[in-house]
């Protein structure tokens, strides 16, 4: 796997690739693609704008396999931790190892650099799964209420680093 920093010339398979996460949600609700397509760029300038002016540019990067577009990949390098702000696959490389090979080298970089590997993820996301396999931990017991949608966790656990 490959990449190159994100630029606004893939601006048009970011948005393919924001849609994707959110097509299971959208067809339970019944609606057209043509009642779909504003909705979901609304959504996602929403979360592009929202991510630029929190987070370092130089932290984003579009995933490639076989020279192909497969994914993005968003990472903050802090003075304390690394911060895993977003990684997504289109659905056809996920379940692939692809996400496991970007988390294990991020993983390599934060032991390398001393520093915990640190994310947000939905309680109902899959990929919570693979990051409990990958070692994960909750960063605190508040964080896992069933009131919060998200829960922070890091790798390695605490007192590890």
């Amino acid at each position: 796997m490959s990449h190159h920093p994100a630029a606004e010339s893939d601006d048009a398979f970011l948005f393919e690739l924001y849609a994707s996460t959110r097509a299971e949600e959208l067809a339970a609700w019944g609606w057209s693609a043509a009642q779909q397509e504003p909705f979901l760029r609304m959504q996602w300038l929403a979360q592009k704008r929202g991510y630029e002016a929190r987070y370092p540019s130089e932290g984003h990067c579009i995933l490639e396999h076989e020279g192909r577009p497969v994914g993005r990949l968003w990472v903050v390098r802090g003075e304390h931790e690394l911060r895993l702000v977003d990684v997504t696959l289109l659905p056809a490389y996920r379940g692939s190892g692809l996400g496991t090979s970007v988390l294990r080298a991020l993983q390599e970089e934060a032991a390398a650099a001393g520093k915990p590997l640190r994310l947000h993820v939905m309680r109902n996301n899959p990929a919570l799964r693979l990051y409990t396999r990958l070692g994960f931990t909750p960063v605190s017991d508040v964080e896992v209420e069933p009131a919060n949608p998200y829960c922070e966790l890091q790798w390695p656990a605490p007192g590890a680093v």
